[in-house]
């Protein structure tokens, strides 16, 4: 783009921006910094938008790079670049940060500069995560990642936050530290820090395994996947809405990014060899998971838990790749498989993130989170209702709507690799049907529960805007993913290729 760092523009920017704010302070100019904080992530929205028209989908390779020398002794490089897999989910960050500032907006008023200040900052280092090539500049953003949202949960969360965040930071921190010993081990090999040359790394098969392990450990927190899923609903439980927006929509994209970036491509051999456990994994995830959701009574629980059976489609979309190869001699289903993945990140963090604001828009009004206390919601908010009820249906995997698509792929691609495994993945549907809409039917319709829910007054223009534009977005994508499969069609195509080529 004539020359212009327009990485380092969208990690910095924020971040500077967030700075400017924590000056401003919360005193008299606490107006001037929340204005500030929206202008910043509205303009790093808008300077994302020419990274997908500029955006060359007809090659796989790395795009819009930035490289310059970091920590010489160690072959370390400030090294910026991105592909079909890191753009999109560039463009879900700086879409969704400024509707959380919006959502923020009247209700954030204790440390209101702080606030913002820590999701501008978030924003920054989640933006450097998708487009660092220098894997121990990936690192340095992973972990610092983790203590805006650790400030978050930690001062703005409910009455258990201080338990929900040093769980959260627990898990989290101690997954990484296996994937920074895997990180240096791959160092000493290559004799440079790049995540490409460690793609082309030759390594033994229990090299690849080990490897592949300690990878495992860091990117199932964050995904999670079960059983090391138990943070998610604590951290979203206490999370004031904004976090649960970002945590669900954003952080847990990053376990989903860490596998088709390092584990896949790093260790093929030992992905294919353990593909049976990511897959039986998956399958926890999207059946049991599914089932614990059912029974659940605070509404962010059930949509933790909801988020947690739907990424498990993420990673076996992901990790099915290797027995449909097996199993038939379409490479098709395989590529669907993988673009079912990706799509299914987007999707989830449109859907997961305007849930968590509906929930929000609630608690704003009655300070509940109890799905008891609540019902005939629609007789007092209709309009809030009706947006409700599209994204609760896409959450389903209503055709014509982002959920449905993502699925549909990954059920498509495991068919080719066995019909039970299609099956049980084809279980969402009726379970998330089942949560999802019994979750709508005792919070939305029916007559009026309580005075609370009698007292309540529809949503404003502010919350309009926010759950409007999520509910545009949720539409497009699943009526016209096209330009979406585009985007990735030729970097996922070249991933598949990279993993079906043995390093042995």
């Amino acid at each position: 783009m004539n020359g212009l760092p327009i990485l380092s523009i969208l990690v910095w920017l924020p971040i500077v921006a967030g700075i400017v704010v924590l000056a401003l302070g919360s005193g008299a100019r606490a107006g001037q910094g929340k204005v500030v904080a929206l202008a910043a992530t509205v303009l790093t929205f808008v300077l994302s938008l020419p990274l997908y028209s500029a955006f060359d989908t007809t090659t796989a390779q790395m795009q819009f790079v930035e490289q310059i020398p970091w920590i010489t002794r160690f072959e370390a490089y400030y090294h910026l670049g991105i592909d079909g897999i890191s753009l999109p989910l560039i463009l879900l960050t700086t879409f969704l940060t400024p509707l959380v500032v919006i959502a923020g907006w009247e209700v954030i008023q204790v440390r209101a500069a702080q606030y913002f200040a820590a999701f501008l900052i978030l924003e920054g280092l989640m933006i450097g995560v998708f487009a660092a090539l220098d894997a121990l500049l990936f690192y340095v953003f992973w972990e610092a990642m983790l203590i805006p949202m650790f400030i978050i949960i930690g001062i703005w969360g409910g009455e258990r936050r201080i338990y929900a965040t040093v769980k959260f930071f627990l898990y989290t921190f101690l997954g990484s530290v296996f994937m920074l010993i895997a990180l240096i081990y791959m160092y000493l090999k290559a004799g440079s820090y790049s995540i490409l040359d460690f793609h082309a790394l030759p390594l033994t098969l229990n090299e690849q395994l080990l490897i592949f392990l300690a990878f495992l450990l860091a990117f199932a927190v964050k995904v999670p996947m079960w059983p090391v899923h138990t943070w998610l609903p604590d951290a979203h439980v206490e999370a004031p809405t904004g976090g649960s927006v970002i945590l669900a929509a954003v952080l847990l994209k990053m376990g989903g990014y860490g596998f088709v970036r390092f584990s896949l491509p790093i260790a093929p051999d030992a992905s294919q060899a353990l593909d049976w456990l990511m897959i039986g994994l998956s399958l926890i995830a999207i059946v049991y998971i599914a089932l614990v959701a059912l029974a659940q009574q605070d509404m962010k629980k059930l949509i933790a838990y909801s988020s947690i059976a739907h990424m498990g489609f993420v990673t076996l979309g992901f990790f099915v790749v290797f027995s449909i190869a097996a199993n038939s001699t379409g490479g098709d289903g395989a590529r669907l498989a993988l673009q079912g993945g990706m799509i299914q990140m987007i999707s989830h963090g449109l859907i997961s993130g305007a849930l968590f604001l509906c929930v929000g828009v609630m608690y704003d009004r009655l300070h509940s989170r109890e799905i008891g206390a609540y019902g005939g919601v629609v007789n007092t908010m209709p309009k809030f209702a009706a947006l409700m009820v599209l994204f609760a249906l896409a959450n389903a995997g209503l055709p014509g709507t982002s959920g449905f698509v993502g699925e549909f792929f990954v059920i498509l691609g495991s068919f080719q690799a066995s019909f039970w495994l299609a099956f049980l993945a084809a279980t969402t549907l009726i379970f998330g049907a089942a949560y999802t809409l019994w979750l709508v039917k005792r919070v939305i319709f029916g007559e009026v529960t309580n005075d609370g829910v009698a007292s309540l007054q529809d949503i404003g223009g502010r919350e309009f805007f926010m759950l409007a534009v999520l509910a545009v977005a949720v539409l497009i994508l699943g009526i016209w993913p096209a330009p979406l499969v585009e985007l990735m069609e030729q970097t996922l195509g070249n991933l598949l290729i990279h993993v079906s080529q043995s390093k042995l």
